[in-house]
């Protein structure tokens, strides 16, 4: 099935950005593409996009191999990503560790492409085959993809509709902003999200529709519809909830100025390792890893794909533990609501630390650990009853370079018992996290993917 070029019959009802994307927001369903017709065509997809994934020894690889001197696994173009080791030195409270870390100097592209029928904005999201991800599809943005990725150097299809994402495009920008990647896997990783409106006409794909950002709001709420990369890009739009009305509980330069304090103090030092020496970790044959199966391994795998730019390869995967639960508790001071974020650091953070959810962990991680040295809020956000959990859902980390990633999103409504936090907690109002927002390396990927669901509750 084609993605249709019918016009919507919705009517126009406001002006300017904020205005136009608040009024898509309110359009739930859509003669483009109906709700009815979306769940048809997506099973389609689902069924036509089947991956055959098999691990295999990492001597098996194609065209990747370790470095005889520093045992870091790359790509023979010297492209791509590769598995190295890094040294993370911080002060007691925070701890040292050694772990292999994914290092891609290049910039993706997440960009998604709009255009209005009868006056209402959609959004063309693409169902995207990714190896690593259960179900193998998403709706994903219209372009995913690193400069590897599209300017050929993996020698397969060209990327449908990049010519609106690099010059000399023709568009109008909507959103532009760089934003961190997966700081606890990734060492400074950093993707360019994008949103272009076009006037003009679109070539139709089969892979591809327009949805409204109401309908996409929707598909929020269902399990592994929505790609964590398309609910982060949908967060960076403008406008959002109505201004606070100036009753948030700290002004916004108090909310900076505590991530600040946070990056001050811990002062942490990353130094890239040989991957042969990083201790507690273990390479076998088929797999780099802990002995006591924590936190994640470094797969190998072999990929025949029937729909992608190429259709057979190899390559490393990182896979995490299973469990992944991700929390935001939220409350309302003065009227307003506020949603409690945690100034985490991470690994591979390119400045120490950002904000992230409450909690953002997999439990078994922390199983042997005391009570006092497990994730905060951890313990209160498992334990919370049923009728104070506002969207339940999963959603999976990206399928490019992580296999079976999936992570548990719960946002969770507390009363006045948590009104006092520690000092690397702070209540926000979602208005302050649109302006947040407006810059880079505030937000991790975690706490935009948030945004958008916090969104979708409206």
């Amino acid at each position: 099935m084609l993605i249709s070029s019918t016009e919507s019959t919705a009517p126009a009802t406001a002006s300017g950005p904020h205005g136009r994307i608040a009024a898509s927001a309110r359009v739930v369903d859509s003669p483009v593409m109906p709700n009815d017709r979306f769940d048809a065509w997506f099973a389609a997809r689902r069924r036509r996009g089947v991956f055959q994934v098999t691990r295999i020894p990492f001597a098996q690889l194609s065209n990747w191999s370790f470095d005889p001197r520093t045992g870091s696994l790359a790509h023979d173009s010297g492209r791509f990503f590769s598995v190295e080791g890094l040294r993370v030195e911080a002060d007691e409270q925070i701890g040292s560790w050694e772990q292999p870390i994914l290092v891609q100097r290049e910039i993706g592209i997440l960009g998604i492409l709009v255009r209005e029928f009868d006056g209402v904005l959609h959004f063309l999201m693409q169902a995207k085959l990714e190896p690593g991800n259960t179900g193998a599809v998403r709706l994903s943005p219209t372009v995913q993809a690193t400069r590897s990725n599209y300017t050929g150097v993996h020698r397969g299809r060209t990327i449908p509709y990049i010519e609106h994402f690099v010059p000399p495009r023709t568009g109008r920008l909507l959103v532009d902003s760089l934003q961190s990647e997966r700081s606890a896997w990734f060492l400074r990783k950093r993707n360019r999200h994008m949103v272009v409106e076009t006037k003009g006409g679109v070539p139709e794909h089969e892979d591809f529709c327009w949805l409204t950002l109401g309908q996409l709001r929707a598909l929020m709420h269902r399990d592994n519809i929505l790609s964590m990369e398309a609910c982060s890009v949908l967060a960076c739009l403008p406008g959002g909830p109505a201004d606070d009305g100036g009753r948030a509980l700290h002004e916004l330069g108090e909310v900076t100025s505590l991530l600040c304090e946070i990056k001050a103090r811990y002062e942490v030092a990353q130094h890239r390792i040989p991957l042969a020496r990083t201790a507690s970790w273990r390479r076998l044959d088929d797999e780099i890893s802990r002995p006591d199966g924590k936190f994640f391994k470094v797969i190998a795998a072999e990929v025949h794909a029937e729909s992608r730019e190429i259709l057979h390869w190899s390559q490393p995967l990182l896979a995490p533990a299973p469990g992944g639960h991700a929390v935001l508790l939220t409350r309302r001071f003065h009227g307003v609501r506020h949603v409690l974020l945690h100034a985490r650091v991470e690994a591979g953070a390119l400045d120490v630390a950002e904000f992230g959810p409450t909690v953002q962990c997999t439990p078994d991680n922390y199983r042997d650990l005391p009570a006092e040295r497990r994730p905060r809020f951890l313990e209160y956000a498992l334990s919370a009853p049923v009728e104070r959990v506002l969207y339940d859902a999963v959603l999976s980390e990206e399928g490019a370079r992580f296999h079976h990633a999936e992570v548990r999103y719960r946002i969770i409504e507390v009363g006045d018992e948590l009104a006092e936090v520690p000092d690397e907690f702070v209540w926000v109002t979602a208005d302050q996290i649109g302006r947040l927002l407006r810059n880079s390396y505030y937000l991790n990927m975690q706490a935009r993917t948030f945004v958008a669901l916090l969104h979708s509750l409206d």
